[in-house]
């Protein structure tokens, strides 16, 4: 694709990286074929090659609007395109470098400005946001049933039960910022599986929010903050020989190995980012290493793997996580077009609450298909935003796979007693 940028422009980082992004791309299309809000709307501007040409056209110094804006808006960023894309188009970079732009030419209302802050504020601080869940499961049945969903009821505190070796492995386990305080029982979950491989987890008080939320949430600034934050965080635990930072949500995993490029202008940080992120797993990949047939369980219930957009676009997980399950003696059948985002999407699911919910609907269908039979009794995924999403549209329960294959494993234990 041919550009036209200014030589100022092009002299900024963020001017060289769109051009070379720009370049890259060949108008094919294919894109389009696998974009959610394509497939929803049928608009060109709604899908990746349209919003590819709304930022070029921005980029060149042309005219913008607030319509501009809300088709940039109105992308889920599940990075099913680039899966897609013969050409290697990193669109999501491209895309952070739109946003940034129109923002600066078209600013939102001063009531969305606030609203997207006080979300940012409140949910980016894990100990604030647990707090609020304490009076929010207390008064739960007093909310809406739509609404419901945002508050799961609280679940059986998980701990780690099994004797661990005398020469134990350590890993770094990231919290989270409102996983914490929406589901306490996952990170529990992991803690308790990796001690029966001799596994010992720790975690770091000075850990903050892994800055996805403020990134992609118009404040870019405070999100890089957040990330130099917890490079520091961990880095002391890394030289003392912390062999992993294990992140159970796909979704902060996804935008910490994005830290290299992110502070790449910093030199301070380049090089650790860079170390970090060599070292950062999700939990399925440290559990693919191990004799996890030494824990094959019996019985268990029919599941359905709802693989985030987060991990299976941007990270390529879907493979290690149903191969773990597979290999502790879960059935996991293939699910009709699993590529497609759940429309949870970050905060996505609050701001295009109508869309969220078509792209939900659509995704819980696949899901729940099942042989005759042979009904799924749980569905599993590993970001506790689509856990969140996908549980306010069905009865079906919806967990993180790290806890059903930790309680099956207790189960097991206290059957075998």
């Amino acid at each position: 694709m041919k550009t036209e940028f200014t030589g100022e422009f092009l002299a900024q980082d963020s001017g060289r990286q769109a051009n070379d992004i720009l370049r890259a791309c060949v108008h094919c299309g294919f894109c389009n074929a696998t974009c959610p809000t394509y497939q929803v709307e049928g608009n060109e501007l709604d899908g990746p090659r349209g919003r590819i040409y709304l930022i070029k056209s921005l980029l060149e110094g042309q005219e913008a609007t607030s319509t501009t804006r809300n088709h940039l808006d109105n992308c889920l960023t599940c990075r099913a395109c680039e899966t897609t894309c013969p050409s290697g188009v990193e669109y999501h970079h491209l895309l952070d470098i739109g946003r940034q732009e129109i923002l600066k030419k078209v600013p939102r209302p001063w009531w969305q400005r606030m609203f997207r802050r006080a979300l940012v504020a409140f949910m980016s601080r894990r100990v604030l946001f647990s707090a609020a869940m304490i009076p929010g499961r207390l008064f739960r049945w007093l909310l809406p049933s739509s609404f419901k969903h945002y508050v799961p009821a609280a679940r059986p505190t998980l701990t780690a039960t099994v004797a661990t070796t005398d020469q134990q492995r350590r890993v770094i386990l990231a919290q989270g910022c409102v996983q914490p305080g929406l589901s306490p029982t996952t990170n529990q979950a992991v803690t308790a599986v990796l001690a029966r491989f001799g596994i010992h987890t720790e975690t770091v008080a000075a850990e903050q929010c892994c800055g996805a939320m403020a990134y992609h949430m118009d404040e870019q600034a405070r999100g890089l903050a957040q990330a130099r934050a917890n490079v520091d965080a961990w880095w002391p635990l890394i030289e003392q020989g912390a062999e992993a930072l294990v992140l159970s949500a796909s979704g902060c995993s996804i935008f910490v190995k994005d830290y290299p490029q992110l502070l790449s202008a910093e030199p301070a940080y380049a090089e650790r980012a860079r170390i970090i992120v060599e070292l950062t797993k999700d939990v399925s990949e440290i559990l693919q290493q191990e004799d996890l047939e030494s824990l094959a369980l019996n019985n268990t219930p029919a599941v359905s793997w709802h693989c985030p957009c987060t991990a299976q676009h941007g990270q390529n997980l879907t493979d290690p996580t149903q191969s773990v399950l597979q290999r502790l003696g879960f059935t996991v059948p293939e699910v009709t077009d699993s590529h497609l985002c759940c429309g949870s999407a970050g905060t996505y699911s609050i701001f295009h609450p109508e869309r969220a919910q078509k792209l939900r609907k659509r995704k819980l269908e696949n899901l729940l298909e099942s042989e005759p039979g042979a009904p799924v009794e749980t569905i599993v995924t590993s970001n506790i935003g689509c856990q969140l999403h996908l549980s306010g549209g069905t009865t079906t329960p919806v967990v993180h796979w790290i806890e059903l294959v930790a309680r099956e494993l207790a189960k097991r234990d206290v059957s075998s007693q």
